[in-house]
């Protein structure tokens, strides 16, 4: 990866950031952990991968995303709006009355968002049916998903999981981010998700386990499974739940929180402390 596109994608991750927790200090309460931790696949995904037209969100020709955690859409929508599908105004009125922006992704509600979401364990499959559809149509564009790693308990995941490696799904590409926290507790306490990579692998997918904050590494591992044409991919994030905030990075009781100004303001000052090291 040149150093100006790895520079580039790691200050979109920080606008992400800084603007998911805007949204989330609007409202005054939020999904911040698990938002923080997928800002940087969302950097790498919506910066240098994705196919699609922020004039023109229904393109037919669009790779698809479906944010399976779909209690992240904050981070989504800041992605979003940093590439023009909405006005940034709008990121101000977060599951708030009227609002294009609810608490968890709804694709009659937002321009760019491809599924409805926030039923865990649904999205893979939602993601398995656009990519068997995409072939059927002869359209040669991919389907993303970004799973959490706590509704990889969910059975249907993995039924999803044997679908997709017995059709060969290679228009397929999952991510699992894996931040070792779920809202009871850790899931190695919750329930062990053991080796996840050699899970998929086994379910017919090509797996990768790398670490989900290294702009490089994750951009590396979507060419590498680009390269392995008769699998679906698979991409395990190893990441921390609230990355980036000192006051919630891997701390308990981080998934859904309450935020203040002045935690807003604290927040704000790390994260441009941060975008200065980029630069």
């Amino acid at each position: 990866m040149e150093n100006t596109l790895k520079k580039e994608l790691m200050l979109f991750a920080n606008d992400i950031q800084r603007q998911t927790i805007i949204e989330i200090a609007t409202l005054g309460v939020g999904h911040v952990g698990g938002t923080m931790s997928v800002a940087d696949v969302l950097a790498v995904l919506y910066g240098a991968v994705m196919n699609y037209d922020a004039k023109n969100p229904q393109w037919e020709k669009r790779d698809h995303l479906v944010m399976s955690k779909g209690h992240a859409g904050p981070a989504v929508y800041a992605a979003l709006a940093l590439k023009g599908f909405f006005p940034m105004e709008w990121l101000k009125t977060l599951n708030q009355p009227g609002t294009n922006l609810p608490s968890h992704c709804d694709r009659l509600k937002t321009p760019g968002v491809d599924a409805t979401t926030g039923s865990l364990g649904q999205g893979l499959s939602v993601a398995v049916g656009i990519a068997i559809g995409k072939k059927m149509n002869r359209n040669d564009t991919k389907a993303y998903t970004i799973l959490g790693d706590g509704e990889c308990n969910e059975g249907q995941i993995w039924e999803a999981a044997l679908l997709a490696g017995h059709r060969k799904l290679n228009n397929l590409m999952a991510f699992v981010d894996y931040n070792h926290q779920m809202i009871d507790g850790t899931t190695e306490e919750v329930c062990d998700l053991g080796d996840l990579r050699a899970k998929f692998e086994e379910f017919g997918w090509y797996a990768q386990d790398i670490d989900g904050h290294d702009i490089e590494k994750i951009y590396g591992a979507i060419e590498a499974a680009n390269r392995h044409q008769g699998w679906p991919g698979m991409i395990i994030l190893q990441t921390v739940k609230g990355k980036g905030l000192s006051k919630y990075a891997g701390h308990p009781n981080n998934h859904n929180c309450n935020i203040t100004a002045e935690e807003l303001e604290f927040c704000l000052g790390e994260l441009a402390a941060q975008r200065q090291s980029i630069i």
